[in-house]
């Protein structure tokens, strides 16, 4: 089953960068690189690649290049099957909230991540 096939932008940190990128890579099929992240590639409205990617990267917490602060945020991830992998994450033992939203602008769910993160998955309506 295909997963995650997209997002924003994203560059966050985390207590124990290696262990969160590994529950990233299983839980929700983002292929982590030994860089740190993901960097997805573009596509048209039909699926056809076109330049570009956007990247995605956990960095360890001791990392400056957020400093001086520290932001909160939740991502939002666009997936293929939301009703699907939310029945996989269950099945796997992620902490995933009941709540779903169904709206003109698609299916929404969560999924609580090893450090208390809320990522929100996102099913776009049939044809985006």
């Amino acid at each position: 089953m295909q997963r995650v096939t997209g997002i924003g932008g994203i560059f966050f940190q985390a207590k124990d960068a290696a262990a969160l990128r590994a529950w990233y890579q299983r839980h929700l099929g983002i292929d982590v690189q030994p860089w740190g992240g993901a960097a997805f590639s573009w596509a048209d409205e039909t699926g056809q690649p076109v330049g570009g990617t956007t990247v995605w990267s956990i960095g360890a917490e001791q990392n400056a290049q957020f400093a001086p602060g520290r932001a909160s945020f939740m991502i939002n991830y666009r997936v293929a099957d939301l009703a699907a992998l939310l029945a996989a994450l269950r099945e796997e033992g992620c902490q995933v909230l009941e709540k779903t939203e169904s709206s003109e602008y698609g299916e929404f769910g969560w999924v609580i991540d090893p450090e208390g993160n809320k990522v929100e998955l996102w099913q776009p309506p049939a044809g985006q």
